[in-house]
């Protein structure tokens, strides 16, 4: 008799390749872990490298819970020329001799954009705009606008400025930086506001994703390495790891499976989704408080 396959419930943290859309890994992970219910936790461009989570089987309910968090990013930045995407995959719209810009006028610049910002949406992304993404408006043609979001840089740092010379000829400055951010924020329109600030351009020409909130690059692996062996991050790992945790009671734990809201701790009060385990140490659900009571927004048991 066949034994059956089972995909187990969980994170899957992946290290993304580059040339590689989300939705590419998520079609690869399909065929690797042998299942069609794989989805991601946010996406990451094709240029890009680095974490990407991913969620097989139950944990595909966690997703949505998880996108809205912090994360953290190693890049480059070049100053001196602007591109239609804003990174290195467009085509060069402006070029400018960036050899007299200064730190001192570099470090200003990043301090605008530190914080809690307004930040314009590079066009070639996936926001909706009337329905319609927005990178595909670009590609027709379009001429439309984007409007500026609230997004926090929560750290905004230049380890190196290294003098270069472009292909065109045009004297730039490439620097090497680091990025911790809440989801929405877009490094390549962080690097276009930075050379326009500058009166240069820029745009960005590497991009590493290190963090998505809890979930660091040790942890990630490659597609090959997948391939080999997948590596699951249990879901119950995988809530703990994100969420505050709240231990029930036998009898509460039953209650709660049974689809009665519990009274919530004060604790837990505006602190978003929270994870319910039982005394076994098993996962049941995700929850959040709404005028004193467990909310379900995910049951997992």
């Amino acid at each position: 008799m066949t034994q059956k396959h089972t995909t187990p419930d969980g994170l899957v943290i992946v290290d993304k390749p580059s040339g590689f859309t989300s939705h590419d890994v998520v079609a690869k992970m399909r065929g690797i872990a042998r299942t069609r219910r794989v989805g991601h936790a946010g996406t990451l461009d094709p240029m890009a490298t680095g974490v990407l989570v991913l969620g097989v089987e139950k944990a595909t309910k966690l997703l949505g819970h998880l996108a809205l968090t912090e994360k953290e990013y190693l890049g480059t930045i070049r100053l001196g020329q602007n591109t239609l995407t804003d990174d290195a995959e467009g085509e060069i719209t402006s070029a400018t001799d960036a050899s007299e810009v200064t730190r001192d006028a570099i470090d200003a610049g990043i301090a605008e954009l530190t914080g809690d910002i307004m930040q314009v949406p590079s066009k070639v992304s996936a926001i909706k705009i009337n329905g319609v993404r927005s990178y595909k408006r670009a590609r027709d043609g379009e001429e439309f606008e984007i409007p500026a979001r609230p997004v926090t840089v929560s750290s905004f740092g230049v380890h190196d400025v290294r003098e270069a010379v472009a292909d065109d000829g045009t004297a730039v400055l490439d620097l090497v930086v680091s990025v911790v951010c809440s989801s929405g924020t877009y490094i390549r329109a962080l690097a276009r506001d930075l050379g326009a600030g500058l009166g240069v351009g820029g745009h960005l020409t590497a991009l590493r994703r290190t963090r998505v909130g809890p979930y660091k690059l040790d942890a990630a692996r490659t597609l090959d390495q997948l391939q080999q062996e997948l590596t699951v991050m249990p879901v119950a790992e995988a809530a703990t790891a994100a969420f505050p945790r709240w231990d029930v009671d036998a009898r509460r734990a039953k209650l709660l499976t049974n689809g009665v809201r519990l009274e919530m701790p004060e604790t837990y009060a505006g602190s978003g989704p929270v994870a319910v385990f039982d005394p076994e140490g098993r996962f049941l659900a995700l929850v959040e408080e709404q005028r004193g009571k467990a909310k379900s927004l995910a049951v997992f048991a």
